[in-house]
């Protein structure tokens, strides 16, 4: 079988091994801790479960119209006036199968093969196979502590070229947790709109903020594509449903693709999520936040006590992306050691990007404080003896 090149170009989640693995082990009767994988522990409020088991009982199973169900469309335009302060017509809002499928629309409507798109080193995975699948070029622009991992409006104009579409950004950030300010977002927008391109900006991990200054993009731009998820905030990941809010003009040209692509989103998670924006749901949201937070407040400075370097705490998500520069030379055997002889299972650098994956490993703090206590006397212990 011919597969298409693009394929052998995608690498997969390197990190997915070492879960497997994580499971291998528990199945074995051993305990593991796990801090790698990016899905909040908590489950799905109850209001919003309540609305979804409505539908079903309902029988809101059909398909709806591809953009979204209006009311939801409606509900998450609100949202952005009551958060925000920003008035938005519910008729950019366009409800998709996750954030993934938001941001590869994205990628199909904008970018043509050969164009290339510029991207944080270290960042997401996934953001430059989106682009590599509709053959553009994912072009990695290496960032660290100095502009708190994250594009500044240096990097735009140092590596914006004639073959520049468009740029991606994410704020909170995977793997940092780290922001950009609402300054630098503005600098960016009139940066990337004066070279003709396009911003795409990821906000899937907005409401999971701790402190520093911040606001949505669709405050700052009409022309740039912003992308958002039911899956972290609100505790839905596996009901698969995001949002898109996009420039007006482009809504047709989208609602064809997710036609042809994935027709709509799933009916009964977008009745439930109908229920994500009740204020009993954002006081679920918000104590839950408040959580996080305190896992975070533990975790980076138990962190720094063993040696990781953080040099800049995330202000966001549920992320701490450390150096283990002076503790191993290589990231990917040191995560698979610390799962094996500690039972701690976390995510090498590899998975992030070419900017020094090898000194770097992410964890994830999406699980209790008491177990994230534990985990770190088990790393405390792994280090002691090597």
């Amino acid at each position: 079988m011919r597969l298409a090149r693009r394929v052998a170009e995608i690498e997969p989640f390197h990190v997915m091994a070492l879960l497997a693995r994580a499971h291998e082990l528990e199945a074995q009767g051993r305990s593991v801790i796990h801090m790698e994988i990016g899905e909040p522990d908590f489950p799905t409020p109850e209001p919003i479960i309540r609305a979804g088991v409505r539908a079903l009982e309902k029988g809101e199973l059909f398909y709806t119209p591809t953009p979204g169900l209006p009311q939801l469309r409606e509900a998450i335009a609100g949202y952005y006036h009551s958060r925000y302060g920003v008035a938005l017509a519910p008729s950019r809002v366009l409800v998709t199968t996750g954030a993934s499928a938001a941001l590869m629309l994205a990628c199909a409507a904008l970018i043509n093969p050969g164009d290339e798109v510029l991207l944080a080193d270290p960042g997401y995975p996934a953001n430059r196979h989106f682009v590599r699948v509709v053959e553009g070029v994912p072009r990695a622009v290496p960032v660290g502590a100095e502009s708190g991992y994250q594009l500044a409006p240096a990097h735009l104009e140092r590596y914006w070229d004639r073959r520049t579409a468009a740029a991606l950004v994410a704020s909170p950030s995977n793997p940092t947790g780290t922001l950009i300010s609402t300054e630098r977002l503005a600098a960016m927008v009139e940066i990337v709109r004066a070279k003709g391109g396009t911003l795409i900006v990821d906000e899937i991990y907005h409401g999971l903020v701790y402190e520093g200054e911040y606001t949505t993009a669709v405050a700052l731009a009409d022309d740039a594509f912003i992308i958002n998820s039911f899956s972290k905030y609100f505790n839905m990941t596996g009901w698969r449903l995001g949002w898109m809010v996009a420039p007006e003009r482009a809504v047709g040209a989208l609602d064809k693709l997710a036609q042809s692509l994935y027709l709509a989103a799933p009916t009964p998670a977008q009745h439930a999520a109908l229920a994500a924006f009740a204020p009993e749901t954002l006081a679920i949201l918000e104590s839950r936040r408040r959580e996080f937070q305190a896992r975070r407040d533990y975790l980076v400075p138990a962190l720094r006590g063993l040696g990781f370097e953080i040099p800049v705490t995330p202000q966001g998500a549920f992320y701490v992306y450390a150096a283990c520069g002076k503790l191993t030379r290589d990231s990917f055997g040191f995560a698979r050691d610390l799962l094996e002889r500690a039972g701690v299972a976390i995510t090498p650098g590899v998975d992030f990007g070419a900017n020094a994956p090898e000194r770097h490993v992410r964890f994830a703090y999406t699980n209790s404080i008491e177990r994230l206590q534990e985990g770190v006397a088990r790393i405390a212990a792994f280090l002691e003896k090597q």
